[in-house]
């Protein structure tokens, strides 16, 4: 299926090149031309510079701009790039080792993720065309895109005042900094212990092997369903983190793919992009079947059957996907952005919650605010679950029917991200689905896909990063890799490739009257980040670590200023770049910024044309910048629980029609009004269904 087949894409700039345009054509758009008769005109530029070459775009083409810092404010003409980008955006701050300067993310992580935005701005803007008969320009900020990342430094320093540092090869969840990267006799893994039902099989697992195996074993006997990430005591976890490094260190790459993968431990080896390009899984998923042995697939696609094209609904809330009707399965942060995005963007999302298996963003308790077991006192699910209307079903219920039934019929549109074969389980699978409404367009996002040796495998935001390679490339030579420590990264690029989806089925289905299934896998879509080092690869090189070099500048790195832990970003990519920067710092590049306030070393050294900027945390971001101010990077909304606070805005701005969104449903919050105005139920009958413990 290619929903965009019959489509011409104009690319400015350099993004003939760029994952955005690699995106559209994997939908079966035309890469190429001028900009008259262009469906679409992407551009790296900018508004700005736009007007100062005199391009005027044709207003009924879908333009989307992605540039370092968006189209107007103060720093749009700032020269920027993924480095100095991701600098400003926060991700930089909290990547790397404590006692060493911040390291960047592997190839283009943040250009890359804005390119995704852009690209679910793209097919929004492009639904809402198929609705009003207009194009508008979608701009989209790499800044604001990698600042979107940075949830947890947001909610800490906005509740609590706190700052996350970097911390290694481990996670920050607020309160806890959790190990994940783990040294392997011959290599390295990824795994981390999670909270709650999720993690407490795969966490009896890791214990048992180690018992097995005669190591030391201080997590022996632990109750693995009451075990909270958030909450245990740091001393202890010290003392099983050390007793996990000493186990890890015993085991081979090979053990941990095959016997930790038949114990269930949820630990996946940190891959090197040869191990990606032979990875049976991916080419049983013929995700390299091309004639060149790269990927072209982001999304899967399974049509469905013709069917009369559905009714367009009106809305009444603003947005390109006004009048959408979504069905929220999801539980996990895949799933939670991806109807986050959905919604704020205009659509009607109903989601589904289970007080029984809650989504895992309920749970985390990561700033004073927030005690265990309060389901609505999260910031985390706050910040991710914007636009959404919550009933709360326990779906193992026959008379939980009495809703979902109504809901499919009602639905344009259904979400899930549990393992494949769970929602067959419920009945609930795509043919279940389309057989009582034909025109319905589902996606599921998993880590593997929905096919393929290990589709019912289970993972989180860190085995997509292991797998594609771009954990074994993030860090220093010398050094073993790192990860962002507090900003996820396949959790959150993979929402907007299924919202892009989404928003091109519902046109296709405008057109054709067909439904589809749409695959999301998150393995697939970081891989389709390290392109380049694929391609390196397979010319028989082997991509290692190089810490903040680039291969396309000439220097690059962050350099000491004034004050505890403060750096500067510089990217030079000519000549003309160094002899700039040494007319301003005289040559020695350290010394000079070592003595000088960051915020205005950076506005000097952009005023003599160097791309540079701030490695800012969250305090910088919230309290300082101007440039996301401007662009409406926090939203205030009015928490029913927490009450009135900055929450992250979906990174994506339109011109014709702008969007809304509104605060986080409490558990269950609309129960009552679903099943009176969606599924038509009477008082009494609701009543006897909480009575019986439906919505539960």
């Amino acid at each position: 299926m290619r929903p965009l087949a019959g489509h011409r894409v104009a690319a400015l700039g350099g993004m003939a090149d760029r994952p955005l345009a690699r995106f559209l054509a994997s939908l079966g758009a035309e890469i190429g031309g001028g900009i008259d008769g262009a469906s679409f005109v992407i551009d790296d530029l900018g508004l700005d510079l736009l007007d100062d070459r005199g391009i005027i775009v044709p207003d009924n083409a879908v333009h989307v701009s992605v540039t370092s810092f968006g189209s107007g404010g103060p720093h749009s003409r700032w020269r920027g790039g993924e480095f100095v980008a991701s600098a400003m955006g926060g991700a930089l701050r909290v990547t790397g080792d404590p006692d060493r300067r911040p390291v960047k993310e592997a190839l283009d992580a943040c250009t890359f993720h804005a390119d995704m935005a852009a690209a679910a701005g793209a097919m929004a803007a492009h639904y809402a065309r198929g609705t009003h008969g207009r194009g508008q320009h979608v701009d989209v900020s790499i800044q604001q895109v990698a600042f979107s990342r940075n949830f947890n430094g947001v909610l800490v320093w906005q509740f609590d005042r706190r700052k996350l540092a970097r911390v290694g090869g481990a996670l920050a969840y607020g309160k806890a900094t959790v190990k994940c990267i783990w040294k392997l006799a011959d290599g390295w893994c990824f795994h981390s212990l999670m909270t709650g039902r999720l993690g407490a099989p795969a966490n009896q697992g890791l214990s048992d092997w180690m018992d097995d195996v005669g190591a030391d074993n201080p997590m022996r006997g632990t109750d693995w369903l009451a075990y909270n990430r958030s909450t245990l005591p740091a001393e202890t976890r010290a003392v099983w983190e050390a007793a996990i490094t000493a186990f890890f260190a015993t085991r081979t790459k090979a053990e941990i793919a095959t016997e930790g993968l038949r114990r269930g431990i949820n630990a996946c080896v940190a891959n090197e992009p040869a191990d990606v390009l032979a990875d049976p899984h991916l080419a049983a998923r013929s995700f390299f079947g091309t004639a060149d042995g790269l990927p072209e697939r982001f999304l899967g696609w399974r049509k469905g059957s013709t069917a009369a094209a559905p009714a367009v609904h009106s809305g009444t809330r603003p947005g390109p996907l006004s009048g959408v009707r979504v069905l929220d399965f999801a539980w996990a942060l895949v799933g939670s952005i991806t109807t986050k995005t959905l919604g704020d963007l205009g659509a009607d999302v109903v989601k589904i919650e289970s007080r029984t298996r809650p989504d895992l963003a309920r749970l985390d308790v990561q700033v004073s605010v927030s005690q265990p077991g309060n389901w609505d006192d999260k910031p985390w699910f706050a910040h991710l679950n914007t636009s959404k209307r919550s009933v709360s079903l326990d779906l193992k219920q026959p008379d939980a029917r009495r809703l979902i039934d109504p809901l499919i019929d009602w639905a344009d549109v259904v979400v899930e991200n549990f393992s494949p074969g769970t929602m067959a389980k419920l009945g609930l699978d795509y043919d279940s689905l389309a057989a009582r409404n034909p025109g319905i367009v589902m996606v599921s996002g998993s880590v593997f896909g929905q096919t393929g040796p290990m589709a019912k495998e289970w993972g989180v935001d860190g085995t997509g990063g292991a797998l594609s390679g771009r954990t074994f490339l993030t860090g220093w030579p010398d050094r073993d890799p790192v990860i962002p420590g507090a900003v996820p990264y396949g959790d959150v690029i993979v929402p907007y490739a299924m919202a892009a989806g989404v928003a091109a089925a519902l046109q296709h289905r405008r057109e054709t009257g067909r439904g589809c299934h749409i695959d999301a896998s998150m393995y697939e879509i970081s891989v389709q980040q390290m392109r380049d080092a694929l391609v390196a690869a397979k010319r028989g090189e082997r991509p290692a670590r190089t810490g903040n070099a680039d291969a396309h500048a000439v220097l690059q790195d962050v350099f000491p200023a004034l004050g505890e832990d403060r750096w500067i970003a510089i990217s030079l990519f000519d000549g003309t770049d160094k002899s700039r920067l040494d007319a301003v710092t005289g040559g020695d590049i350290a010394t000079w910024t070592a003595t000088r306030e960051d915020h205005a070393a950076v506005a000097e050294l952009q005023a003599a044309g160097i791309a540079a900027g701030v490695v800012q945390d969250a305090g910088d971001m919230i309290d300082h910048d101007a440039q996301l101010r401007g662009r409406g990077a926090l939203v205030q909304l009015d928490h029913a629980v927490l009450g009135p606070f900055g929450h992250i805005a979906t990174p994506i701005a339109f011109s014709r029609d702008a969007f809304t969104p509104y605060r986080a449903p409490s558990m269950g919050e609309h129960c009552d009004a679903v099943a009176r105005g969606i599924a038509g139920l009477d008082d009494a009958t609701i009543a006897a269904l909480h009575a019986s413990g439906v919505f539960k």
